[in-house]
């Protein structure tokens, strides 16, 4: 490892509008507060949760390189210019984690192939605590992200994770666009089959938090939790 290089330190931020002491330990806290330089992706989220734990910086000195779907890949290894510099930076992701449901493994890429060490700190991931809480195999399980926005699609994924569960005993693991919701639920009711369990998460650490697991034959007789425009995990097992 070149000692001359800066280091690239993986920041967590919180998952919900809860107290961000309750997720984010000090030592996480009182390093993104001492960073200058720093890939987001979105300025205006990531001064906000800096200045909610208490950064006192001048946002308008600092480096802030962003990384959304609208980043080119071949800008992203300028992004790492400062650690090449010498200075340390922060990749800090929008929710939870950095590079779990977020884009930011192209910077570790980037870094790693400049010999730059990646730090990983200890923070929220709404994927774990909803597996931890669902009491579903957490020996083997799948975290697939987004499935299919076209329903004929989606119902037929609906089947291929029914053969995971029951063929691999591998939970499921997904999210979608939380005013999406609803209708995934909705689908999920009328399409899966009555054995299977599902679990809801929403909202994991905030006021609002809800973790609920029911057989889908269960779900359809239960009332239904409020998860339309809120950032909800869900989770399927036998």
């Amino acid at each position: 490892m070149n000692k001359n290089l800066g280091r690239l330190y993986l920041l967590p931020t919180t998952i919900s509008n809860g107290d961000w002491q309750n997720t984010i330990p000090q030592f996480v806290r009182d390093k993104s507060i001492d960073l200058q330089h720093f890939v987001v992706e979105d300025i205006r989220t990531a001064r906000r949760y800096l200045r909610r734990i208490g950064s006192k910086q001048d946002f308008d000195s600092m480096d802030f390189f962003i990384l959304n779907k609208h980043t080119q890949a071949m800008d992203i290894p300028s992004f790492i210019q400062p650690c090449l510099d010498g200075y340390d930076m922060g990749l800090l992701s929008e929710a939870g984690v950095p590079c779990v449901a977020d884009p930011g493994n192209e910077v570790v890429i980037a870094a790693r192939q400049k010999g730059v060490q990646i730090i990983p700190m200890v923070g929220p991931s709404s994927i774990i605590m909803a597996l931890m809480a669902s009491g579903f195999n957490g020996q083997n399980f799948a975290f697939i992200g987004y499935l299919p926005i076209d329903k004929f699609a989606r119902a037929k994924y609906f089947k291929l994770l029914e053969g995971r569960i029951n063929n691999e005993d591998q939970t499921q693991i997904f999210i979608e666009a939380p005013y999406r919701n609803q209708k995934l639920l909705d689908e999920m009711l009328a399409k899966l089959s009555p054995q299977i369990k599902l679990c809801i998460a929403r909202e994991i650490s905030g006021e609002k938090e809800l973790i609920e697991v029911h057989t889908i034959q269960e779900w359809k007789k239960s009332r239904k939790p409020e998860i339309q425009k809120q950032n909800t995990i869900f989770l399927l097992y036998k």
